[in-house]
C-alpha cells in the first residue's frame, strides 16, 4: 500500500502528538523540578501554572479528536474514497492542529475556537467522503 498523501499527513499529526505530549510535561516538569519528574509522583502535587496547564489542555483537546481523525484516514483508504476530499480535509486537520497549539499556549481566545472549528470541518470532510 502507497503512503498516501492522508497518511503522510496523518503520520506527521502524530509527530505533533508526541511533541505536544512532550511540551506539556517539560513545562509540568520545569514547574515542579526533575527531581518530581525523576519520582513515584506521590501525593497531590500543586495544579500546573498558566503554560503546563494550557499545553496539557491542548493535548488533551488534540488526544479527544486523534482517534477518530486516524479511523476516518484509516476508513478512506481501505475503502479507496481518498481524492481531493480527504486530501484536503487531513491538510486542512493538520494546519488547524499545528496553530492550535500556540494559540492555546498563548491564551488568545476566540481565534483559537474558530482555528479548532477549521480542525473539525477538515475531519468532517473526510468522514463525508466515506459517504460519497
Amino acid at each position: 500500500m502507497d503512503m498516501t498523501p492522508e497518511f503522510i499527513v496523518l503520520a506527521a499529526t502524530l509527530v505533533l502528538a508526541l511533541v505536544q505530549i512532550l511540551a506539556a510535561g517539560a513545562a509540568r516538569t520545569a514547574e515542579l523540578g526533575g527531581k518530581w519528574n525523576a519520582g513515584p509522583r506521590d501525593g497531590n502535587p500543586p495544579p500546573p501554572g498558566k503554560l503546563a496547564g494550557r499545553l496539557k489542555r491542548a493535548q488533551d483537546n488534540l488526544l479527544e479528536t486523534l482517534p477518530l481523525f486516524i479511523a476516518a484516514v484509516l476508513m478512506a483508504v481501505v475503502a479507496d474514497k481518498t481524492g481531493e476530499l480527504t486530501a484536503w480535509g487531513a491538510h486542512l486537520y493538520l494546519a488547524a492542529r499545528l496553530l492550535y497549539v500556540p494559540l492555546y499556549a498563548f491564551g488568545v481566545p476566540y481565534v483559537r475556537s474558530l482555528v479548532w472549528m477549521g480542525g473539525l470541518a477538515g475531519l468532517v470532510m473526510i468522514i463525508a467522503a466515506l459517504f460519497v
